[in-house]
């Protein structure tokens, strides 16, 4: 059963003693972006692309990073942002399913880039002084941030203040610096060096800090205002330092040597044990901003129910401050793994996949709130949809460049997961931009459908009179039958007037729907009260409908008494005036047949009845439990000369119809139809029978039609409506 869940995390009643803007957003954020990457991958960035591939490489990524970080602005300003960043904007925008597709990824993104900047970290220990084992380095390292963030959120808040310090001064360092050799400045680099897009994915981690403070919103004191500020501030900081440092290592070293020594930098600077200095401060922080997100992510989703329950325990917080440390402990643990993998160039493109999902996932959520233009989304930092939509489709071509091949991997885990979560039928407590994006689908569909009907797309849209769905099956089993989910068909009753009042027919409303979703149908719903029924159907097959979206088939129950049979046919007499199709299910336990293998259509020609009908067998064939059925197409003549005739003519209207059916053309010799019908029927699966137009005699009509079909398996009588050439259906 669909299980509902609350928000990820309460407004904490202290939100005074929050975080401010430069050390909850832009501190993080800059010092994230300015890791381990800048120092020890950058030079080979260089060196294998050039200045001017430097420079491309940074202003695409950036120019992505940037319009991502507008989404997040626009969707930071409309709501307060909880704990979980990212995953809490997509969860509240497209729905729990999506945001738990993407979060889960996330978590491991973040929890991955601890991995990448402790090993960052143990490089350059590593290269330094080349007395240590990285792996051993980097595990050391791992477990001293995670024990830091386990101690306190805000102690690895203001030991980023000093590490700030040491990048500040490694920067100046390397910009007072001389250059090592004579060197020939390459614009796109050399001969042999690595492909522009690899190049890309290496680098792209290093602009991915946007999300550093995101991932902290519940620690903010206003995230709201914090989120954009900082945002933006971090984002053009690191434009700028990421723009002047390629001229720095251009100029300085040749591509041979950029690309060979990752410690190039501390050569070049004025005082190299600065730049060290700087690779420690930046990695540590990195380290310290995603082992601090990670674990509020993973919080998130085990409060929203995405993971499984019994992981439930992941969502619990330690202190007044309501610190994941739980959630930190198991962080450690994947960290752990990942540093014994312990290849930057292998994790660096990995995050880059993820990150990239995530920022597209984002940039949609965004462009779907401005389009739909919501009178709930009112954001203070307004963003144009369209560049939404820029960011998401310059994410998507970013990944696909990269790799084809890593992007269809990552859209399947997005997809597995989303549906693994749809299929637990997770229900949020919040409302998200789904039902506005397909309102305005609906829209645009109505307009576009018109009024006059397509033969060649047409199938029926059915008004089932099926009254309590749980009394008569058969009929919605029918209807759903003939739909294959391709179509529309609702399922209404007609209760005495009075019985019901407004709100107890749509509770009755939603818990038939329930009862239809349960058993896999897709089916709208009506309930209605009327002095009469009968006079309630008419009404409703009167007023029923949006637009050109009107029911155009009636589906109705063999089961009228005698008593009101004439009403039963002055409401069939009446539906034909309507101009609608008119389909009476008679459905006969005693001979129920479980083959589902034959279909016997009695046909009189194409006009009318004759195509209808045989739209409708096609139609219940095609589905899933008569797929192995066989239509037969009989046809009653009076004697021989008639059947020669009559059998070439059918055997090529079949063909030039290109229906798969079994011709029989029966001689009646002096039999009556009635006798033929069971002698030939009696063991069919479901049988097609036409009805003659109302006229004054219907009733008595009827009656004889009821007499004839007793003993014979279900049957569906067929009457066609006047307006609409069925033929050119099947002759499409």
């Amino acid at each position: 059963m669909p299980k509902d869940i609350a928000s990820a995390a309460p407004p904490k009643a202290t939100q005074a003693s929050g975080l401010g803007t430069f050390g909850g957003v832009y501190t993080p954020s800059v010092l994230t972006i300015l890791g381990v990457i800048m120092y020890l991958r950058f030079g080979w960035v260089v060196g294998n692309v050039g200045l001017l591939g430097a420079w491309l490489i940074v202003t695409l990524a950036v120019s992505i990073t940037l319009l991502t970080a507008l989404s997040i602005c626009a969707i930071a300003t409309d709501r307060v942002v909880r704990v979980g960043g990212a995953y809490f904007m997509i969860s509240r925008s497209l729905g729990i399913e999506t945001g738990g597709a993407v979060g889960i990824p996330l978590y491991f993104a973040q929890a991955l880039s601890v991995a990448l900047y402790t090993l960052g970290f143990a490089e350059s220990v590593v290269n330094a002084f080349g007395r240590f084992d990285q792996t051993y380095v980097a595990l050391i390292v791992t477990i001293a941030v995670a024990v830091l963030a386990l101690t306190s959120a805000e102690l690895a808040i203001k030991a980023q203040y000093f590490i700030m310090g040491a990048i500040a001064l490694s920067l100046l360092s390397l910009a007072l610096g001389s250059p090592l050799e004579q060197t020939q400045l390459e614009m796109w680099g050399t001969e042999g060096g690595e492909p522009f897009w690899g190049v890309f994915a290496v680098f792209f981690p290093a602009v991915t800090g946007i999300m550093a403070g995101v991932n902290m919103s519940g620690d903010l004191k206003e995230p709201t205002r914090s989120i954009p500020i900082g945002t933006l501030a971090a984002v053009g900081t690191g434009y700028a330092i990421y723009m002047i440092l390629p001229f720095f290592l251009a100029t300085r070293a040749d591509a041979a040597t950029l690309v060979e020594d990752p410690l190039i930098m501390q050569r070049i600077a004025f005082w190299g044990p600065a730049i060290l200095l700087g690779i420690w401060g930046a990695t540590l922080s990195s380290a310290i901003g995603s082992i601090l997100g990670a674990p509020r992510i993973l919080q998130a989703l085990a409060r929203d129910g995405v993971l499984p329950r019994w992981l439930g325990f992941l969502g619990k917080g330690s202190g007044a401050s309501d610190e994941p440390r739980i959630g930190t402990a198991v962080t450690l643990g994947v960290v752990v793994l990942a540093v014994v993998v312990g290849d930057l160039n292998l994790i660096a493109p990995i995050l880059t996949m993820f990150f990239l999902t995530t920022y597209l996932v984002l940039n949609i959520s965004a462009g779907v709130e401005g389009f739909l233009d919501s009178p709930s989304f009112r954001p203070m930092f307004a963003v144009h949809w369209s560049l939404s939509v820029l960011g998401a489709l310059g994410c998507l071509a970013v990944m696909f460049l990269i790799n084809p091949v890593a992007t269809v991997v990552a859209g399947v885990i997005v997809a597995v997961i989303f549906l693994w979560i749809q299929r637990r039928e997770l229900r949020s407590t919040w409302g998200d931009a789904r039902r506005g994006i397909w309102m305005a689908v609906l829209r645009t569909s109505l307009f576009q459908v018109g009024h006059d009907p397509d033969p060649r797309t047409w199938r029926p849209h059915m008004l089932v009179l099926s009254g309590s769905p749980m009394r008569r099956w058969g009929l919605i089993e029918l209807a759903d039958t003939l739909n294959h989910n391709r179509g529309l068909f609702t399922i209404t009753s007609v209760l005495p007037t009075g019985s019901r009042s407004v709100m107890q027919q749509e509770e009755m409303e939603k818990s038939i729907s329930n009862y239809l979703r349960e058993r896999q149908v897709q089916a709208l719903v009506r309930v209605l009260t009327a002095p009469d029924p009968f006079e309630g159907v008419e009404r409703l097959v009167e007023i029923y409908g949006l637009g050109p979206l009107v029911p155009d088939t009636i589906l109705l129950g063999d089961n009228e008494s005698s008593e009101n049979r004439d009403r039963y046919c002055h409401l069939i007499h009446n539906l034909h005036q309507a101009k609608r199709n008119v389909v009476i299910y008679r459905e006969n336990p005693q001979a129920a047949s479980q083959r589902r293998r034959q279909i016997d259509v009695w046909w009189g020609g194409l006009h009318a009845n004759g195509a209808l009908m045989l739209i409708l067998a096609e139609l219940l064939r095609d589905g899933l439990d008569w797929r192995k059925a066989q239509i037969h197409l009989k046809l009653v003549v009076p004697d021989e000369p008639a059947a020669t005739l009559a059998q070439a003519n059918i055997k090529e209207l079949v063909e030039n119809l290109r229906i798969d059916a079994i011709t029989h053309v029966l001689v009646a010799n002096g039999r009556s139809f009635d006798e033929i019908l069971h002698q030939s029927s009696r063991h069919a699966d479901r049988i097609l029978l036409g009805l003659a137009e109302p006229g004054d005699d219907f009733q008595a009509y009827y009656s004889a039609m009821q007499e004839r079909l007793q003993g014979l398996p279900s049957t569906i009588l067929v009457l066609a409506a006047p307006n609409f050439a069925f033929a050119d259906v099947l002759q499409n």
